[in-house]
């Protein structure tokens, strides 16, 4: 993943540099997709076996950014620490799902996942080692990836899929 810059610098809100493929939203869509008060809880896998819950809850939302409190709990649901609280910029959280361009491969998939069947946009990412990694972002839910999917070989060594998201009315 690739740092985007500075807003001003990109003549496509959606490329954020050169040799690197669009993002699946803008700064501008995360953030108003990412209000205050979202919460996105996930479901954590490791070699197919339940290890771990996440849960994102978003607040202090402004013009630049949000603060995402993350707190990672057991496979039984027991919290694991305190909820840690990060400032991000909007371009920050976009260029988390930016991606080189010769690397990878974007294409539009439809997934069943825990909220629903999903048209999303899959970005398969392969490395030099021969990693894959499989990033399905939903197209109407602005935001992190629905599911992410590491495989090594023909083993599936890591999974994450988001089991809820609410956003709050407005």
């Amino acid at each position: 993943m690739t740092d985007v810059g500075t807003a001003d610098a990109d003549p496509d809100p959606y490329v954020p540099g050169p040799g690197l493929l669009p993002t699946p939203f803008s700064a501008g869509e995360l953030r108003a997709g990412c209000p205050d008060g979202r919460v996105i809880r996930m479901r954590i896998e490791s070699e197919g076996r339940l290890v771990a819950w996440r849960l994102n809850r978003f607040r202090d939302g402004d013009a630049d950014g949000t603060t995402i409190e993350s707190q990672q709990f057991d496979a039984d649901g027991e919290p694991l620490g305190p909820a840690a609280p990060e400032r991000v910029t909007w371009r920050e959280l976009q260029g988390h799902a930016s991606f080189e361009a010769a690397r990878t491969v974007r294409a539009p998939d439809v997934i069943e996942t825990p909220i629903g069947v999903l048209d999303c946009l899959r970005y398969t990412v392969t490395d030099d080692d021969g990693t894959v990694e499989d990033f399905w972002f939903a197209v109407a839910i602005a935001g992190m990836p629905i599911r992410f999917r590491s495989v090594v070989g023909d083993r599936v060594t890591s999974e994450v899929i988001v089991v809820e998201n609410h956003v709050p009315p407005r």
